[in-house]
């Protein structure tokens, strides 16, 4: 094994190490893999949190993909599924598997662009977790339809809590007195279900009072930014990095009945994508005009800010992330499982304090007020 092979497999079996890589960086953030917990074993997709929307026209939205299916030992089927994603993988699950018929081996399906070498995929994720041979694997092309229709047809109302729900534009909502929020996620991440956005719904309706200004970094599908509007909220910001999740957010604001005055949504820069405007010029006029240099300029402004991500842009932009709420303001921190709390709290302690945690499923979310005398980037 390679010695930076060597190195990543002991990045993937600690789990809590920032890894700076700018290339990982950005992949992680777009794609917003979700890991399994161990002593869960069933089904659940790390997915696409930033791509296409099921209502867009872009190519890529008719294109074909791979699906591939690898046989893996239990015990390694969550290192494996991070590590696929580490190395080119655009999304994977682990089947689920009942608990009275735990077999040794388990089935981990991922999808591929098309461009992907599968098997130097597989090849490197499984060496870096300990695999002496490449496993036994399946691939399978389908196309992009497919899977918006599965995901369709499985997405349904969801009831966060007593009085408020997620809706798919496609359902009525089962209570027309609750706050409904309807959503067409596409591919984007953030449909209610899983319990990071579940947390962080609750900790905005805890929080939010009325008249606050509120930033989503990472907004995907716009969910939490809408439901702050819908909480009373003066004004909702979101931050992406994909021109897609731009899209997605807008389309779901509308959805909604919000005006773009009130939902304010831009681009942002990401360590080896577009660095500032006149970088976004070079791209279609619709990338360029999603980037709003002032707005992403305005720091100690916002009253709430959320970060709904991944592990590792989490420890990375932690500054970045606290340097947008005001002194005394509300922050929220979730993407992360129960073992990953401790090293995210340590980075974030600095500039946070009364700081709690919420878990659900072994998921978490820890919160706080941000320090007067913070000092952020």
């Amino acid at each position: 094994m390679s010695l930076a092979l060597s190195s990543l497999r002991s990045h993937f079996l600690k789990h809590l190490t920032p890894y700076n890589s700018s290339a990982t960086f950005s992949a992680a953030f777009r794609r917003q893999f979700i890991r399994l917990p161990p002593k869960n074993h069933r089904k659940l997709l790390r997915n696409f949190s930033l791509s296409v929307v099921s209502y867009s026209t872009d190519v890529s939205f008719a294109s074909k993909y791979l699906t591939v299916r690898i046989s893996c030992p239990l015990h390694l089927a969550d290192m494996l599924s991070e590590s696929l994603m580490f190395f080119g993988a655009s999304s994977t699950t682990v089947d689920e598997q009942d608990s009275s018929e735990m077999d040794e081996e388990i089935w981990i399906s991922s999808t591929f662009d098309l461009s992907q070498d599968v098997k130097d995929c597989i090849s490197r994720a499984a060496d870096s977790v300990g695999f002496k041979d490449i496993p036994n694997y399946e691939v399978e092309m389908h196309d992009h339809t497919d899977w918006i229709k599965q995901s369709q047809e499985s997405f349904h109302p969801v009831e966060i809590t007593e009085g408020l729900w997620v809706v798919p534009e496609w359902r009525n909502p089962p209570d027309l007195e609750a706050i409904n929020i309807i959503l067409n996620p596409g591919l984007a991440f953030g449909t209610g279900e899983h319990p990071t956005t579940r947390l962080c719904l609750l900790l905005l309706q805890r929080v939010i009072t009325g008249g606050e200004y509120f930033l989503d970094y990472g907004t995907g599908s716009g969910v939490l930014a809408i439901a702050a509007l819908k909480f009373g909220a003066e004004l909702s910001v979101g931050f992406d990095i994909e021109p897609q999740a731009i899209t997605s957010a807008r389309h779901n604001a509308s959805l909604n009945d919000i005006p773009p005055k009130k939902l304010i949504l831009s681009l942002v820069p990401s360590k080896n994508g577009p660095q500032s405007e006149n970088e976004y010029a070079h791209k279609d006029d619709s990338v360029q005009d999603s980037y709003n240099s002032n707005i992403i300029g305005e720091k100690d402004k916002y009253d709430v800010v959320i970060a709904n991500i991944l592990l590792y842009p989490l420890l990375d932009l932690a500054e970045k992330i606290v340097s947008y709420a005001k002194p005394g303001a509300i922050i929220g921190i979730s993407g992360i499982i129960s073992e990953q709390v401790p090293t995210v709290t340590k980075r974030y302690s600095q500039f946070m304090e009364d700081i709690t945690v919420s878990m659900m499923d072994d998921w978490a979310c820890i919160s706080g007020t941000k320090k007067t005398n913070a000092t952020t980037g």
